[in-house]
């Protein structure tokens, strides 16, 4: 075994310590680590799993998240910051087509997969060994345990080795969620452990993210026990449980600087719903203040109604409908384009606007938006366990907002990215 240069009291929090000896002993078949932000959660796990390969010759590793295209700038980049923190980048390559990262002095693998692609996960093989270690990350994103287990049966085909789950999530609101319902459930060989940013040294996070955390803590404490201490808050069904409903005067809306407009299609059954709003981006508030909407409104009814400003104004819509978005743009003179379609979408824009300090609505103004952003709510099946996927239902106004959004959206989503930036490890484009 080459050891890594650095040394582990120094990379760990202190409320690791014990659960690293745990690892070290290969003391559990399952470890789920739960936490609010900057808990170090992962980081943890990533240390975990390289140093596992390197003290086993046969072992080698998988991490998977939800989404594929979410890969490359969270466990890919995690990993290869671990290994630099380790002192250990001269023994890994990484590659990036599959996303990959190679212990050089054996050939074990550190392999990287998207759980929306299910015939990948049966063609995964192995040069050498077996499969040790299993990384569920952001486990709380998946559909529940019999997605987890059917993954699992596909990568732990049996033998006498030890294999080892591990699962890292920032726990969901509700204690009806299907993982914290599960990270309950006592089995045998599990481990459950939580962690917050409070146990972190404060100079690991720096002053903005402390500022930050103390600042919700004052203007939504429900939001902070939830975000950062990693509490179960409420029941969870509620999807946004920062709208205030309030009057926006004329005068307001005057002094309205950074308009955003969204657009989603509707015909028969669902209505067509046209948002214009302000963001203030420096508070995190979003003012809803103008809202179109309608069933079975042509194209050419809805630009009827949009006043010159409107029509001039960008407004993104929704991706599905390209025909529509030309006959806007070339028949009726409307300036729209197409927002962000793309395997997470809908996931990342409800969390955007999950984590702003307001949404403000008119209900005067933007009726179908106040009822639509106050009722929406996670479903629940037969059992009464929640259903963590967003329901698409009742919620045309919430789709106007995430597509009027899709720069901010996508802009706060490279933000959390360099949160964390990875030392590089050389890439390397094809196998020796």
């Amino acid at each position: 075994m080459i050891a890594p240069t650095a040394r582990m009291s120094a990379l760990l929090a202190p409320n690791f310590h014990e659960l690293h000896k745990a690892f070290k002993r290969d003391e559990y078949t399952e470890y789920w680590l739960k936490g609010g932000r900057g808990s170090t959660k992962s980081s943890f796990l990533s240390f975990q799993v390289a140093l596992g390969i390197v003290r086993d010759p046969e072992a080698n590793c998988v991490i998977f998240r939800r989404f594929e295209n979410e890969i490359r700038d969270s466990v890919f980049s995690q990993t290869q910051w671990a290994i630099n923190k380790l002192g250990m980048d001269e023994l890994w390559r990484a590659y990036t087509s599959p996303f990959r990262l190679v212990y050089e002095p054996t050939g074990q693998v550190i392999l990287f997969k998207g759980a929306d692609n299910p015939k990948k996960l049966k063609s995964i093989k192995l040069a050498k060994g077996y499969l040790k270690y299993g990384w569920f990350e952001e486990v709380d994103q998946f559909a529940g345990m019999e997605e987890i287990r059917n993954i699992q049966q596909s990568i732990f085909r049996g033998g006498e080795q030890k294999q080892i789950a591990l699962f890292s999530f920032n726990p969901p609101k509700s204690a009806r969620s299907w993982v914290n319902a599960e990270a309950v459930t006592p089995k045998p060989g599990r481990m459950v452990h939580s962690s917050t940013y409070l146990t972190v040294p404060p100079e690991w996070l720096g002053n903005t993210f402390l500022e930050n955390a103390q600042h919700l803590k004052t203007v939504n404490p429900d939001a902070y026990e939830h975000e950062y201490m990693g509490v179960e808050t409420g029941t969870g069904l509620e999807v946004f449980t920062n709208v205030v409903i309030e009057r926006i005067t004329s005068k307001q809306i005057r002094y309205f600087d950074n308009r955003h407009q969204g657009l989603d299609f509707g015909y028969t059954i669902d209505p067509v719903c046209f948002i214009q709003a302000h963001f203030e981006a420096k508070k995190k508030r979003l003012y809803l203040f103008d809202e179109i909407t309608g069933v079975r409104m042509s194209n050419m009814q809805l630009a009827s109604r949009l006043t010159d400003d409107q029509k001039a104004d960008v407004t993104m819509a929704d991706p599905a409908e390209p025909k529509s978005i030309d006959e806007l743009r070339d028949e009726y003179g409307v300036n729209v384009m197409a927002g962000d379609k793309y395997p997470g979408a809908v996931d990342h824009g409800v969390k955007y606007l999950q984590d702003l300090e307001a949404i403000v609505i008119d209900p005067q103004r933007c009726p179908l938006a106040a009822k639509e952003f106050i009722n929406y709510a996670l479903d629940v099946n037969r059992q009464g366990d929640v259903i963590s996927k967003y329901p698409d239902k009742d919620n045309h106004s919430i789709d106007a907002v995430r597509y009027m959004m899709s720069q901010a959206i996508k802009e706060a989503k490279i933000q959390r990215r360099g949160m964390k930036k990875a030392q590089p490890i050389p890439v390397r484009s094809k196998w020796r």
